[in-house]
């Protein structure tokens, strides 16, 4: 059942999640046209602003490495990026996206954009407020961060050395764009 929009019972929260869900399930059948998927097309863009080593894209775009290691992989296999050894440390690979990967970015953003409605397409405030809701969620590395901080100035409980607990940052949520293992997007942590 679609709600109303208008109707009370469903929160913002409700509304987004489902709109969310109706959206990228269009734009899957949409990308896989192309042979791409959302996690994809996120680490494309990720991309555009120049190469990155691959726990910053990571970072960046609040996916876990291992999970982009996998999308890179297949992106790798199609020619769309490349991965070299990083020079400044060899344990690490920057990623950069080719100009077919360019071309197959330009692609996606056509076909995503024409599986939304027509209206929404160019909605200025509603993407201003959704930018605005992700980025009130840190990604993996501010999250470490800030436990970092927090263990620095505050000395665990004994409640929290019984449970487990001494820096509850490090379980922040990472966000969108990573695949289940066949390909489809995992949105959920």
């Amino acid at each position: 059942m679609v709600p109303n929009a208008d109707a009370e019972p469903w929160g913002p929260h409700q509304l987004l999640s489902m709109a969310a869900r109706l959206i990228q399930r269009r734009q899957d059948q949409a990308l896989a046209d192309l042979g791409l998927t959302h996690a994809a097309v996120i680490a494309l863009q990720g991309l555009t602003a120049g190469p990155l080593n691959q726990e910053h894209l990571a970072a960046e775009i609040k996916v876990r490495s291992q999970s982009l290691g996998r999308v890179l992989a297949r992106l790798e296999g199609a020619g769309l990026v490349t991965r070299t050894s990083s020079s400044r440390d060899r344990r690490s690979n920057d990623v950069a996206i080719t100009d077919a990967g360019l071309d197959a970015l330009a692609a996606a953003r056509e076909v995503e954009k024409d599986a939304l409605p027509s209206n929404l397409a160019e909605g200025a405030i509603l993407s201003r407020e959704l930018a605005r809701v992700i980025s009130y969620f840190p990604g993996p590395h501010k999250a470490r961060a800030a436990g970092r901080e927090r263990s620095e100035t505050v000395a665990p409980t004994d409640a929290d050395r019984s449970t487990g607990t001494e820096n509850p940052g490090d379980t922040a949520p990472t966000g969108a764009a990573e695949e289940h293992a066949d390909g489809t997007p995992d949105t959920t942590d």
